[in-house]
This record gives C-alpha cells, structure tokens and sequence, in this order.
C-alpha cells in the first residue's frame, strides 16, 4: 500500500510583538489621576485653629523666628512692632543668616485670613519654608 504524503503545515510561530494598547491606557489613566490630584496637593494649606484640644508645645529646632499678628493687625517680629516693607526686609535678612530656621507664626482669632496667607507669602519670598502655626491648648471644662 502505498501512502501519499500527508500535508504538514508549519507549527504556529510564537507572537514576539508586545501589545502596547493596555500600557498605553493605564499610562493614560495614571496621566489624568496626576493631572486632576496635583493641584489639590498643591493648594493646600494646613492652618490650625487658634485654640486646639491636642496642642503641645513644639520640639523642633533651637532656632525659629516668632512673628505675630494682633487683633488690630499689626505685625511683631518677637517683641518688636514693623511695618510690613519693614517685616518683609527683615524676613529676607534672618533667612540669609539662618536658612534653616523655623516661622513660628501666632495669629489672633480675629485677623482674615488674608492678613495670614500674605504673611506666608512674605516668608515664602524670603526663602523660609518651614513654618508652623502656633495655638493654645483648648482645655476642657470642669
């Protein structure tokens, strides 16, 4: 008997490209959570309350800058009132003598908020970023 040659076609040959369409759509995706999240992170202000139940007092460096704003908006660097021009010269002074200081900034209940954010803004200018908000321990009533 004599048998006739079977047809042998070629094994399938293993796909080498790589489907880029998923990477793409997960890179697109991860694209817009950045887009819509980095300004939120970027705006955000973190200010404490005058009066909290859970402040304790600063361990931080030895070396801060106290500046505090009255009820009637005035400006003290320590003990010492200024003016603004004259707050926001001193602020780039202290920052070229100590760069890594702290602002400790006090501010009373009754100053907008404004008053706040442009003082920020001044120290920001100065090259001092490291600020913290100072307020009083909110005792509970016995």
């Amino acid at each position: 008997m004599s048998f006739g040659r079977l047809e042998r076609r070629e094994a399938p040959k293993p796909m080498s490209d790589i489907n880029m369409t998923p990477l793409i759509d997960v890179m697109l995706v991860l694209l817009v959570i950045f887009i819509i999240a980095a300004p939120l992170m970027a705006s955000a202000l973190k200010l404490q309350l005058p009066k909290a139940a859970s402040a304790t007092p600063g361990t931080g460096s030895a070396q801060f800058i106290a500046i505090s704003i009255d009820a009637q908006g005035r400006y003290l660097l320590g003990n010492e009132p200024l003016e603004p021009d004259a707050l926001k010269a001193r602020l780039r002074t202290l920052a070229a003598q100590r760069p890594d200081a702290e602002l400790r900034l006090s501010a009373d209940r009754d100053v907008p908020y404004g008053r706040v954010a442009a003082l920020i803004d001044w120290a920001q200018a100065a090259h001092l970023n490291r600020i913290a908000f100072v307020s009083e321990r909110d005792l509970p009533a016995r």
